[in-house]
């Protein structure tokens, strides 16, 4: 065993220099919101692939996948396999109209389609989704710093949170594309070491993974029993209640619609690429990278299992049984069994794939503060330099949020942060896939039906969230409010939390969409809107 050396401190410094040099090298470039926010769309399609790659692959994969598979199974995995369709779908769909309108933000289509009040629902919507993602991402490094240095965990999420933010406010998106470039190999690097170094110490190699691995049901799709604590296979079939392999399924083709229809993070490399063809290269660069790669952590986490089943550890066997956290698994691998040098450049690995996403959240963040609310709602006619000033400021606002809610989740109670992660993707959708497919796909639907659906959505999001938190119970409602115990039961627990985003969704879709064809509507001219309404201009 050994420890975190000299040699991996140093290893770790250059890095930080390295990355932080980055923002001052890129700030003179982005001094009007289309050079900070888009680079004045110049950028390959190589780089932009590679960057949303990085940027996908944060610290929930390096540190939560494997934990996910090191706990339980590969359950959580199953959502993966469907980027490739939505992929395909959004260069068919979604890609064409974000380069045709050349925009900054993902939400300003929305004012055309919609009107301005739905475009700054959505703005906000998204602004609150990855203030809470930045939360998670960083909590998961600060327990990374935290094994690794033995300091205070709140002092461990401080020192990430100001390293990380400071040279994406320098730089801008230049800096983070840049910064996601180089990052995205040393997290490879990382991962490939801490792999081939822990089957290098099993006896049998590869094959006695595989072999125990399949023994033990680790590579099965399921999950565990919050009863037993023992693993059970999921079921294919349909539910609302339980998860199985077809639901699993339905959540990521949910997610990744909305990821490629709706995330600012997303939206703004399609707009920051040269032209359409490079945008679409780009993303498919991205799927082709991200899949095996996630792939690859939940095999490096059935691996660990593997490992310290042969050598086992009474930390390592609290982390399986849940007296602690299993999300410090490969932290406490790394640290521990690692040789000098090679700790220092896995660690760097580690924090290259939370600071991609970080840097990338919060640029996004602030362009879509400063386009959809600041710009468009209370500084009209600023100047170019306002503009950036307080995209900066939004910057690192969203810095001290993140920070602030990363210090929160240190008190969260869950199997792993993948399952955390999930239910908060779910509960704060707020139906914008749905929207999003009302707008493109139909040529129904104005501010008032869509206001609708908003309540409708948020109201079911409200409910879910509080049954979550566990503030509504079911006894609380038979005595609150005299509901029969059939009843009552039901509402409790309606439906798991993974598939609040789906059925949100389609809820806002649903309601918008019948209410639309109850209330008559102006005649409105949909040029470019839907898909059934666009003209022959070439893409740009």
């Amino acid at each position: 065993m050994t420890g975190f050396t000299v040699l991996d401190w140093i290893i770790l410094v250059v890095y930080f220099l390295a990355m932080a040099s980055m923002g001052p090298i890129f700030a003179r470039r982005g001094r009007t919101t289309e050079g900070y926010f888009l680079g004045n769309r110049s950028f390959p399609g190589w780089l932009i692939g590679l960057s949303m790659f990085a940027t996908s692959i944060s610290s929930i994969t390096f540190m939560a996948y494997p934990a996910d598979a090191y706990k339980t199974a590969y359950l959580r995995f199953i959502p993966c396999l469907m980027l490739p369709v939505g992929v395909f779908l959004a260069s068919l769909i979604f890609l064409p109209f974000y380069r045709k309108a050349h925009v900054v933000s993902a939400f300003e289509y929305l004012e055309g389609r919609f009107g301005p009040g739905v475009r700054l629902y959505a703005a906000l919507m998204f602004v609150f989704g990855q203030l809470i993602r930045l939360s998670l991402i960083l909590y998961l490094v600060s327990l990374l710093v935290r094994q690794m240095t033995g300091l205070d965990p709140y002092v461990c999420i401080l020192i990430g949170g100001v390293i990380t933010s400071f040279y994406t406010i320098m730089g801008g998106i230049e800096a983070v594309i840049w910064t996601d470039f180089f990052q995205s190999f040393l997290l490879w690097g990382g991962g490939f070491a801490c792999l081939f170094l822990a089957i290098y110490h099993i006896d049998g190699g590869l094959a006695t993974v595989i072999k125990t691995a399949f023994e033990d049901g680790k590579f099965m799709l399921g999950d565990l029993n919050s009863a037993t604590g023992a693993l059970e296979r999921a079921a294919w079939g349909f539910s609302l209640t339980e998860k199985t392999v077809m639901m699993m399924l339905l959540v990521g083709l949910t997610g990744w619609l909305t990821e490629y229809s709706s995330n600012q993070n997303v939206i703004q490399k399609y707009c920051a690429s040269k032209n359409p063809r490079e945008a679409t290269k780009a993303i498919w660069i991205c799927c082709l990278c991200s899949v095996p790669t996630w792939a690859f952590f939940m095999f490096l986490g059935t691996t660990l299992y593997v490992f310290f089943k042969f050598h086992p550890t009474p930390e390592a066997a609290a982390m399986l049984t849940g007296a602690q956290k299993a999300d410090q698994i490969l932290p406490y691998f790394v640290v521990k069994y690692l040789p000098p040098g090679v700790s220092g450049l896995v660690i760097a690995g580690v924090l290259a794939a939370a600071m991609s996403s970080l840097s990338s959240s919060i640029n996004a963040v602030s362009a879509v503060s400063i386009v959809d609310i600041y710009k468009r709602h209370i500084a009209r006619n600023a100047s170019e330099r306002n503009y950036v000033i307080a995209a900066k400021a939004v910057s690192m606002a969203a810095s001290v949020f993140m920070v602030g809610g990363a210090a929160a989740l240190m008190m969260a109670n869950s199997k792993t942060l993948q399952d955390t992660a999930t239910k908060l993707g779910a509960l704060t959708a707020g139906g914008l896939l749905g929207l999003y497919l009302l707008g493109f796909l139909t040529k129904r639907g104005d501010g008032r039906a869509v206001a609708a659906g908003i309540v409708c959505t948020l109201i079911f999001s409200a409910w879910i969230s509080l049954l979550e938190l566990g503030w509504v119970t079911k006894d609380g409602m038979q005595t609150a409010w005299g509901l029969p115990a059939g009843l009552a039961q039901w509402l409790s627990k309606p439906l798991d939390t993974y598939y609040a985003g789906m059925v949100g969704n389609l809820l806002m879709f649903v309601v918008a969409f019948a209410l639309a064809g109850l209330w008559w509507s102006k005649p409105r001219d949909l040029t470019n809107l839907t898909v059934w309404t666009t003209d022959d201009t070439p893409l740009k």
